[in-house]
């Protein structure tokens, strides 16, 4: 079986954050917290990274992030843009944005020809969640009936920020420790009576329980699931095409296709601690945490 490779979610500006948080240092000697995705992504077997990036800013994070690596891994680009659409598509009049992670993903059909992993470029997921990731992609036999993709679980009371909501992906699990879905939580926080609570679908406010497991956006996918996201992606802009801010989400793929039968999912529960960098106010304690991290040599003071 092929290496894997990673595939990194990095076009998005981060509009709470208030700029392009994939470049902002947050390690003792200036790295981002790419540079420790890339890190342990390498040390756990990966071969290969894919960046998702957009033309607006390909120079300035070619220059600054991605020539860091070209020494240490192969280092590809794809290029998330509006208008890449399936034939028959024109991106309808007042769209300005992308179309969601799924449009994303789609971007690196031309570069993805084996197993692979996604993650998000500004969310800080920890050694563990990258060796669970590799020895899935990499020990998991090809099965002709079905497709077989892995999602890693966190703690959903890891994943929060003390200073504004969250969303999440709320986890259903069966006995066989599979995937039943995922379903989108909104505006999660812990409330002052101390108690999570989050939107739900069907727009009811109510508490998101302790331990649950949410999806942080890594996931890990056969080679099919490339060819299977068109045919996907394709219905949702027949249905959705028209619209100005309609987005096409990875998570929903997932559950149409556990639904159907057409795949299943494993989920990779993980001791790693996740640090996500929503608000500005978070990057301090994305810092203290590296920092903890490295006195504990979990990772070395310098990556270079």
């Amino acid at each position: 079986m092929s290496s894997p490779t990673l595939l990194i979610l990095a076009a998005g500006m981060g509009s709470r954050y208030g700029g392009l948080k994939q470049m902002d240092p947050m390690g003792p000697n200036g790295e981002t917290v790419l540079d420790y995705s890339v890190f342990d992504a390498i040390r756990a077997g990966f071969t290969r990274v894919v960046f998702i990036i957009r033309h607006d800013f390909a120079e300035a994070f070619q220059a600054g992030i991605g020539a860091r690596f070209k020494d240490k891994i192969e280092v590809a680009y794809a290029y998330q843009s509006l208008d890449d659409l399936p034939d028959g598509y024109t991106v309808p009049a007042g769209r300005t944005k992308p179309w969601g992670t799924t449009h994303a993903i789609r971007a690196a059909r031309e570069l993805i020809h084996g197993p692979f992993a996604v993650i998000n470029a500004d969310d800080f997921y920890g050694r563990d969640s990258y060796v669970k990731a590799a020895e899935f992609l990499t020990t998991t036999p090809v099965d002709t009936t079905r497709d077989h993709y892995a999602m890693v679980g966190y703690q959903l009371e890891n994943t929060l920020s003390d200073y504004g909501d969250v969303n999440r992906g709320v986890c259903a699990t069966d006995e066989n420790g599979l995937l039943k879905n995922v379903e989108e939580v909104v505006k999660i926080q812990r409330e002052s009576d101390g108690v999570v609570r989050g939107i739900y679908l069907s727009g009811e406010k109510r508490e998101v329980p302790a331990g649950s497991i949410v999806s942080m956006n890594f996931w890990a996918f056969s080679a099919s699931f490339m060819g299977a996201i068109e045919a996907h992606f394709t219905r949702f802009l027949a249905k959705h095409g028209n619209e100005e801010k309609s987005e096409c989400y990875i998570p929903t793929v997932v559950d149409e296709f556990i639904n159907n039968g057409q795949a299943d999912c494993a989920v990779l529960k993980t001791s790693s601690s996740w640090f996500g960098v929503t608000y500005p106010a978070d990057k301090a304690y994305v810092v203290e945490n590296i920092k903890a991290l490295i006195e504990a040599n979990e990772y070395p003071d310098s990556l270079s």
